[in-house]
């Protein structure tokens, strides 16, 4: 006996069925990823020097922006990373 979730699995794929990606798709996102993670990093380390210094300095409002800059950033640079990888995913061979 299959349970509710494997039902609703089955006419979901019955519904849009998935795409097996090749594997210079799979590379390609990869590699997106690998870029998205690089940036994020990059980003995290330079904004978190910056607040150590803004704390240092006793600066409260300067730490609040600095922290909603990086919040922002690492958004957007998920949000391109996930558009890039859905151009990816949709693309014709």
């Amino acid at each position: 006996m299959k349970s509710a979730y494997e039902l609703a699995m089955e006419r979901l794929e019955k519904h849009s069925p998935t795409a097996a990606l090749s594997a210079a798709k799979k590379e390609q996102i990869a590699e997106i990823e690998s870029i998205a993670k690089s940036k994020m990093a990059e980003k995290e380390l330079f904004l978190k020097d910056q607040m150590a210094k803004a704390a240092a300095s006793g600066d409260q409002a300067g730490i609040g922006q600095l922290e909603q800059q990086l919040a922002y950033d690492l958004q957007r640079i998920q949000s391109n990373a996930e558009e890039q990888k859905d151009k990816v995913r949709s693309a014709k061979q």
